[in-house]
């Protein structure tokens, strides 16, 4: 009996150096292209999470920023002055002559949209004008259905 197993086990050692040797052939190639599958792989999982983050102004991002400092301040005991936020840019002003151009520009566009107004309004005036002195077809009268003369002489002729 002894016998028996000794054969099933040469032949199980002889099965495990195939499948090692054929490991290590396949870790071979799959170390040329690991790299590839753990960057899908990890894009996959950003992917179906199915969460997109909002698109957010700079102004918003800016005033999370200074709120997360605040945050982990306070969670390091330090004070809310020693988080210096970074100075504001001065807003940008504009010029007198800048806005009197702005003016001007503005007051010549809307000169040209009135104008163009009431050049469509006279147009549509002018075709109505039109219309009213255009005579209309007269309607022609059906005359009485003509009598034979013979009839006619008959019916004149008193009894």
């Amino acid at each position: 009996m002894t016998d028996g197993f000794a054969s099933i086990i040469t032949l199980l050692e002889k099965q495990r150096a195939a499948i090692e040797t054929a490991l290590t052939a396949l870790r071979g190639v799959g170390a040329v292209s690991a790299p590839a599958q753990t960057t899908s792989a990890s894009t996959a999982t950003t992917e179906t999470s199915g969460r997109k983050g909002k698109k957010r102004s700079a102004a918003v991002r800016k005033r999370m920023a200074e709120a997360q400092r605040l945050r982990y301040a306070n969670r390091r005991g330090e004070s809310e002055a020693a988080v210096i936020p970074a100075p504001e840019p001065p807003k940008r002003k504009i010029s007198a002559e800048g806005k009197t151009r702005i003016i001007a520009a503005t007051k010549a566009r809307w000169a040209r949209v009135r104008a163009e107004a009431k050049a469509a309004q006279d147009l549509a005036e002018a075709k109505k004008a039109a219309r009213k002195k255009a005579v209309p077809a007269k309607a022609v009268k059906k005359s009485a259905p003509v009598k034979k003369a013979a009839a006619v002489a008959a019916d004149e002729v008193p009894f």
